[in-house]
């Protein structure tokens, strides 16, 4: 057993959704959350400067005794995952391959759509992969950039939030997919806002869930879990802590506590 906490780091909010499935999962773990929110998007930045970034909060979080990580960035996952796992000497999991898994079990006319932030789909990481495992498929890409300040404002049903959606998506609505893959993990907060928009007919995949469970088995296949019934969460960000508890409290629905901290000094 091990009972050190499990990391897990995002540009903002969104791997708070991350968060949430791992707590699902794994209720007796414990975690150390860090959102970036005073730099955040990354998905408008470079990949060396999103790498650099995320190099700090790895430092972070070894910090703080972490027994593994966590990226619950696809910006971060689709461009700097590579050298974090080359560099830094800890069990690291990303969202990309499980949104992937997910996406190819339950996509019937291999249609797909991806959306996420500039970086993400300029990567083209979702569609590689995709398309390594099955040739015919076809992956129609969206950036939404939009969606991760939505997010970060807690404005993911009103009028605002229906409006973008429905701008971003139309070109995707009419190739007729029938699975829409979340690529970036503030979009589970319009979760509901995309799918009624969608339809019914189209399957959204939120890489969370099998990202979580992919740490499960990760942890369990090395006798690393807890061995706890409930685990204690840390969060941090790096700035505007009150708007960041609020959505915290609003979408974990446990009480939250959130201390500010400088990634800048890692």
């Amino acid at each position: 057993m091990d009972k050190r906490p499990i990391g897990i780091f995002d540009s903002g909010v969104g791997g708070l959704t991350v968060v949430k499935q791992v707590i699902k999962a794994m209720p007796g773990e414990d975690t150390v959350y860090f959102g970036d929110t005073a730099r955040v998007p990354y998905g408008s930045k470079s990949k060396e400067t999103v790498t650099e970034f995320s190099r700090q909060i790895m430092r972070f979080l070894l910090k703080q005794d972490v027994k593994a990580v966590i990226i619950a960035c696809n910006t971060v996952s689709s461009n700097s995952y590579h050298d974090l796992e080359t560099e830094f000497d800890i069990p690291i999991i990303e969202v990309v391959s499980p949104g992937v898994e997910s996406c190819l079990a339950v996509t019937k006319t291999n249609r797909v759509g991806v959306i996420g932030t500039a970086a993400t789909i300029k990567s083209g990481a979702y569609e590689h992969r995709l398309k390594a495992a099955r040739p015919e498929i076809q992956v129609f890409q969206k950036s939404c950039p939009l969606f991760v300040p939505l997010a970060e404002e807690g404005f993911t049903e009103n009028d605002i939030a229906k409006l973008t959606v429905k701008t971003y998506l139309k070109e995707l609505k009419d190739k007729n997919i029938d699975s829409l893959i979340l690529g970036c993990t503030h979009y589970p907060m319009l979760k509901k806002t995309i799918g009624e928009y969608m339809g019914e007919e189209v399957k959204i995949v939120d890489p969370a869930t099998e990202t979580a469970h992919k740490m499960k088995d990760f942890l369990e296949s090395r006798n690393m879990t807890s061995g706890k019934e409930k685990g204690s969460h840390i969060f941090y960000c790096s700035d505007n802590c009150s708007q960041f508890n609020m959505i915290c409290n609003k979408n974990l629905e446990i009480q939250c506590r959130v201390h500010k901290e400088n990634a800048e000094r890692y």
